[in-house]
């Protein structure tokens, strides 16, 4: 049977993750948008795959937010409780402070169910939807999307392209080129027009020159061939959609585990350690929320905020000492979790003490 004050605490609880959680996502979602505008201006993305990039990284940034939100939404309410001496009421009436944990674990059991659920299914999911829209990005580009007087990068040969004017069909017109050939020998061809033709392999496609000259030889030295011509084709690679070595941060939880790899085994630790986190987190904020009637209700937010800040930053140095071997992966960032757990088990000790000398 939930209880009038359960259901009091928690609706306090719950109603101050919802706002802050709703206010950080808002101020990270204005400054991806302005970033999505911006690859979309410069043609590195496609227009119609903006909104879908824009939701993507909605829910990357979930894994995060979920954990800081409900870190910070526990440290107001339950400040706003001390501060109007509501929760000194509740002491008194011997609600301890493991009396608290109850009405949150309402919220807190769904909110770890779901961030572990982002962190390890969703998350990689999501950024390897954005990496891939982004190479199909690179891959559909043609002549039209290059801007007049700019030197783009041309497919994956090392070489960049520059055409003084483009016409609406795609005609480049005074086009410049400048390419490493395998053999190490510079490539550097002018031609009064430019066009791209489409080849028999689907990962080549076809740069197709009139009227120029093409220069071939290495720098600094004097030998160097001069053909000139009235058609010529440079073939170019596009690039690849699915990257033969991925990151580790895109890669599946299944894919992790079957690793042995420092750098999949320190990700594959991240991602169990975010729901774990957000259960400390939520521990450690309970208790670190208490302070006098009269200090006010953001009392504890600075000195909340240093402590997430000190956690998820030796989190990170952790996850970088086991991707370069500096720590072993058996204690990897367990270790981590651990100092900060025991931390709020010495504060909720030392509270429990308090109110029962208090009260006995």
């Amino acid at each position: 049977m939930i209880r009038i004050l359960d259901r009091y605490i928690f609706r306090e609880i719950a109603m101050t993750w919802f706002g802050v959680t709703f206010v950080l996502l808002l101020i990270l979602l204005t400054n991806q948008f302005a970033r999505v505008l911006g690859d979309v201006a410069k043609g590195n993305l496609p227009k119609d795959a903006a909104m879908d990039v824009f939701g993507l990284s909605a829910l990357q940034y979930m894994t995060v937010l979920v954990p800081i939100g409900l870190f910070l939404a526990i440290m107001l309410a339950l400040g706003r409780l001390y501060r109007d001496s509501e929760l000194p009421a509740m002491l008194a009436c011997r609600v301890g402070p493991m009396g608290i944990y109850r009405p949150l674990a309402f919220l807190l059991v769904p909110l770890v169910v779901a961030v572990a659920w982002l962190a390890i299914v969703v998350g990689p999911a999501a950024l390897a939807a954005v990496d891939r829209i982004g190479a199909e990005a690179r891959r559909e580009a043609d002549l039209s999307s290059i801007e007049p007087g700019r030197f783009t990068e041309l497919g994956t040969n090392r070489g960049v392209v520059y055409g003084e004017s483009v016409t609406r069909d795609g005609l480049m017109e005074r086009v410049f080129i400048q390419r490493q050939l395998e053999t190490g020998e510079i490539e550097v061809v002018t031609a009064a027009r430019g066009e791209q033709v489409e080849s028999d392999d689907p990962n080549t496609r076809m740069l197709v020159l009139y009227e120029g000259r093409r220069y071939e030889g290495v720098p600094g030295t004097g030998k160097f061939r001069v053909i000139e011509f009235l058609e010529h084709g440079i073939p170019y690679r596009l690039p690849s959609l699915d990257p033969p070595d991925p990151r580790p941060r895109v890669k599946t939880t299944s894919a992790l585990l079957k690793s042995d790899e420092l750098d999949d085994i320190a990700e594959l630790q991240w991602r169990i350690g975010v729901p774990l986190s957000t259960l400390i987190l939520a521990f450690i904020a309970v208790p670190l929320s208490k302070s006098p009637p009269r200090a006010g209700r953001y009392g504890r937010i600075a000195v909340g905020l240093l402590l997430f800040i000190i956690y998820f930053n030796v989190l990170s140095a952790a996850k970088a000492w086991v991707e370069d071997g500096e720590m072993s992966p058996a204690l990897g960032l367990w270790w981590v979790h651990g100092a900060a757990l025991m931390f709020g088990v010495g504060l909720l000790a030392a509270q429990n003490q308090v109110h029962r000398r208090i009260f006995s």
